[in-house]
């Protein structure tokens, strides 16, 4: 991002130039915020070659409806500060622009006294842009033609050489040309064709086509733009937002409220995993979504003082995810209207498995996008849908869903380690605290907890004895941790998501040294469940060859195009079930391995000896054999194995030189620490 900043700096600095620059990206993604936080105010920190001070004029072009309007609001911006009463007004409420309102609501050449013989004012005659650096913001969305905007700035930026930069989406403004006044772009390139008598000729081309590609010949002005661009724009930069900048100052906003932002701090993770998985870079709606998510938030802790942590993280989750699937255009509004409770939408996500109409198809692919490794029983909110969707807030469905909420997820019913992971342990009465303590303990010693949530617990106990808060001494607590977890290690699944379940948990600096040894102990265990995870995929999924091969296509092509399951499978079993296959689909075994080699990413490199050894099996078996369709493509399918094989070894071969390049650059920073520390202590001892 901070090569953007200079990149667009080198423009401003530049002595002459008789071109403007773009900045281009999608809506909502931020450009705006970009302009205003990280270029203006370097623009305006900067002077010109006769050592002015650079102003920065900003003018947003949406809903623009003539070029007099531009000139009006250059003229407004450029000499708002030379009338001393409004100096003096902006002086004291604190700002440097005039409020949107006050410029539509006042005649601002009677305000600066500029008259011009009673006539109507010709604003382009008044404004001066010495000294100034124009920022054209919301290009596709003005209703002049854009042809004739570029020509209009383009008079500023090779006339005068005035530095300009234009905002825009260049994606919705090529949209925007295309569609203009479509309707009767489509009569005059039927009557054309009429004309011609192309519109009954025979032809492959389908009539929709012929129209579109009439369309085009005659009313191209995506040419113009690009004609005029080419003129006009120098360089074109595409911006790419750093999303976690954004969101922290989004995030500012609610400083204020030091419960919400507390929350929102500790779930950063939660609302950047939901963003991204929203597949948009729209931060607009994201914005929206978090000012709604403060009114589900205090309303929650006003009436529902106790409800626990996960459900907020849920609702935070549900607030978001919902927002963008309306808000963004992917659904209509009513996907959801029919969905009334927690349990309908359960379950749909139930019987889409047997029923595939839309709707279910489509709350299914919500539920496993958004809640992807976040387990909660409580997802789907009525009224914050409602909320979102008609922005009313129905205080007879929030009860309704809180009291299911607290009658089915009542914190006082749970056990004592899933109070401790899903609600702040302060909230857990002084009375209550020793026993939720004890029974947690018991369930780990008898390894009754998932792997990963005793990990979590551990950090916890951690505190609560570096607190004082419980009467026990670390090393005993920690054979007690370790041993559970060895139970617990065999009744556990694979974790995939440390990372994030972890994130869940403030690790302080004060215990992340006792976390170091049981991170490392479960890290272990953990690395045993994936092979047996693997192990038990790789037998479900291959032992539907050769007599379910349409199973076998759907689990291969959806699970294992990234895993290394041919490391879990026993090679000999590989290669009769292989040869039993039926020749068609003997080569389509073999087209899909050669195709996964080619994307293939460095966990598959695991697969190697495994590979090798079925190589070795399958030319075993075709020595001395006589030819047939079988053993030709057995050998076929061995010759395969060698191009895959070379495949993996210059995959393996380059991460191997990537490892080394890495651990070399560690080793160079080591150094570089040690040699700052000597020189530190040879400074220090010179003081002395």
């Amino acid at each position: 991002m901070e090569d953007l900043v200079e990149s667009i700096l080198d423009y401003i600095r530049a002595e002459y130039t008789d071109y403007a620059i773009m900045i281009n990206g999608e809506w909502g993604s931020g450009k705006t915020y970009f302009w205003n936080h990280k270029i203006k105010p370097k623009i305006e920190s900067m002077q010109s070659a006769n050592g002015k001070k650079l102003t920065a004029v900003y003018m947003s072009l949406y809903g623009i409806s003539n070029l007099e309007e531009i000139s009006k609001k250059i003229f407004i911006e450029t000499t708002q500060l030379m009338d001393k009463n409004l100096k003096k007004f902006m002086g004291a409420s604190g700002v440097n622009n005039i409020p949107e309102y006050a410029k539509t609501g006042l005649d601002m050449a009677n305000f600066f006294g500029v008259t011009q013989n009673g006539d109507r004012l010709d604003y382009g005659q008044f404004f001066s842009t010495d000294d100034k650096v124009l920022c054209f913001d919301d290009l596709e969305r003005a209703n002049v033609d854009v042809i004739d905007i570029l020509g209009y700035i383009n008079n500023f930026v090779e006339h005068d050489h005035i530095k300009t930069i234009i905002i825009c989406n260049e994606k919705e403004l090529s949209t925007k040309l295309k569609n203009s006044n479509l309707e009767m772009k489509t009569f005059i390139a039927t009557y054309l064709l009429d004309k011609e008598n192309k519109l009954t000729m025979k032809t492959d081309k389908p009539m929709v086509e012929r129209i579109r590609d009439t369309i085009e010949y005659v009313f191209d002005k995506a040419n113009d733009y690009e004609r005029i661009k080419e003129k006009l724009i120098g360089e074109t930069f595409e911006y790419a937002p750093e999303f976690n900048y954004i969101i922290n100052g989004l995030l500012m906003r609610f400083e204020n409220d030091a419960d919400l932002i507390r929350f929102l701090r500790e779930n950063t993770n939660l609302i950047t995993s939901t963003f991204n998985k929203s597949g948009t870079r729209n931060l607009r709606i994201l914005k929206h979504a978090l000012n709604d998510f403060k009114k589900v938030f205090d309303m929650v802790n006003k009436a529902y003082p106790n409800t626990n942590n996960r459900i907020l993280q849920t609702m935070l989750i549900f607030t978001i995810a919902i927002s963008f699937e309306i808000k963004a255009g992917k659904i209509t509004k009513d996907k959801f209207v029919n969905i009334n409770s927690n349990e309908e939408y359960k379950s749909i996500l139930v019987s889409s498995r047997v029923f595939m109409d839309n709707r279910q198809f489509y709350i299914k692919e919500f539920d496993n996008n958004y809640y992807y490794n976040f387990k909660a029983e409580y997802r789907f909110f009525k009224f914050i849908e409602k909320y979102v969707r008609t922005r009313i807030f129905d205080m007879k469905v929030f009860k309704e869903n809180m009291e299911v909420i607290r009658n089915t997820i009542d914190t006082s019913q749970l056990p004592g380690y899933k109070r401790l992971l899903t609600e702040e342990y302060w909230k857990i009465p002084d009375d209550q605290f020793e026993k939720v303590i004890d029974d947690t303990l018991e369930d780990v010693k008898n390894g009754n907890i998932e792997l990963i949530q005793i990990v979590k617990l551990f950090a916890y106990f951690t505190y609560f004895i570096k607190k004082d808060l419980i009467r026990y001494d670390m090393r005993t607590i920690k054979s007690v941790f370790f041993n559970g977890m060895n139970i617990s290690s065999l009744t556990s699944t694979y974790c995939d998501n440390v990372e994030e379940e972890l994130s869940q948990v403030a690790i302080e600096d004060e215990i992340a040294s006792e976390m170091e040894e049981v991170l490392e102990h479960f890290n272990e265990i953990n690395l045993q469940l994936k092979d047996k995870m693997y192990r038990e995929k790789a037998e479900e999924i291959f032992k539907c060859i050769p007599m379910k091969m349409e199973l076998f296509y759907d689990k291969f092509d959806k699970e294992c195009m990234t895993v290394p399951i041919f490391k879990y499978y026993d090679s000999y079993q590989m290669f009769q079930r292989i040869s039993c296959a039926s020749n068609e689909d003997m080569v389509t075994i073999k087209e899909k391995l050669v195709d996964r080699a080619k994307r293939a990413n460095e966990e598959l490199t695991l697969e190697i000896p495994s590979m090798k050894k079925l190589k070795q099996i399958m030319d075993d078996y075709l020595d001395g054999k006589s030819p047939s369709i079988k053993i030709v493509l057995l050998q076929d399918f061995s010759n395969e194995l060698s191009n895959i094989l070379k495949m993996y070894e210059k995959l393996e071969e380059k991460a191997k030189s990537k490892n080394e390049a890495q651990e070399a650059e560690r080793v160079r920073e080591e150094m570089r620490e040690t040699e700052n520390i000597i020189e530190d202590d040879k400074v220090q001892e010179e003081i002395k």
